[in-house]
């Protein structure tokens, strides 16, 4: 038989993984190990196939909303594509190896998989404690807009950026862009969202007009 023929079950997560990776634009690298480690110890391929494309819907999951620039409790944040796509992707390969009478290995799988995205995770918070709030759907901005990011701000332990949208009819055009990105008023000057599954954190934005076809959007994390 050939390689393809024995072992198309281990190629198809990963083709199907590494094509998720790629639409999320390379960002989701570190959700292709769970995928990549599965395929090489999966012995059968039932198993094998089944916990294979559970980890791809996984990773789409945890990776494409945001990418999407989709919002609610249902669409885990940046953080928690570390800390928790690592809890679960190893609860699920652990009860794979399990069923593969492999309970060593999947115990072991389960603490190396959850302490990588938990050490991933100190890193990703400790970088932000001063670090500017992400694009968190306020860029890329409309089409038909031209945006100039300013300098934003840093202090008292939060820190906001902003940017100068140019165009026709921009503070409408701005504003409907917002709420398509799951922004909701909370008062006439402000716009907020919520992100996250486990942890929830909100991300507000206040556009000002500035002229009829300029409007300056400011948004910081709460």
């Amino acid at each position: 038989m050939s390689t393809w023929g024995a072992h198309w079950w281990r190629i198809v997560p990963f083709v199907a993984g590494l094509s998720v990776s790629v639409v999320a634009s390379g960002i989701s690298l570190f959700g292709m190990v769970p995928i990549l480690l599965w395929c090489v110890l999966a012995h059968t391929w039932r198993t094998g196939l089944v916990v294979g494309m559970t980890l791809v819907a996984l990773l789409a999951w945890f990776v494409l909303p945001r990418q999407l620039g989709w919002s609610g409790p249902w669409v885990p944040s940046y953080v928690e594509r570390f800390w928790l796509y690592a809890l679960v992707t190893a609860f699920v390969c652990a009860v794979g190896l399990a069923f593969q009478r492999r309970l060593l290995a999947g115990a072991g799988w389960l603490f190396a998989m959850v302490g990588v995205g938990f050490f991933i995770t100190g890193v990703v918070l400790f970088d932000e404690l001063e670090a500017k709030p992400r694009d968190e759907g306020v860029l890329p901005g409309p089409p038909g807009l031209r945006v100039v990011e300013g300098p934003g701000y840093c202090g008292s332990g939060n820190c906001s950026r902003e940017v100068t949208m140019t165009g026709d009819r921009a503070p409408d055009v701005v504003r409907g862009h917002l709420e398509s990105r799951g922004y909701t008023a909370r008062t006439p000057e402000r716009m907020c969202r919520e992100v996250g599954v486990a942890f929830t954190h909100e991300v507000c934005a206040e556009p000002k007009t500035i002229s009829a076809d300029t409007v300056e959007v400011t948004w910081y994390v709460n």
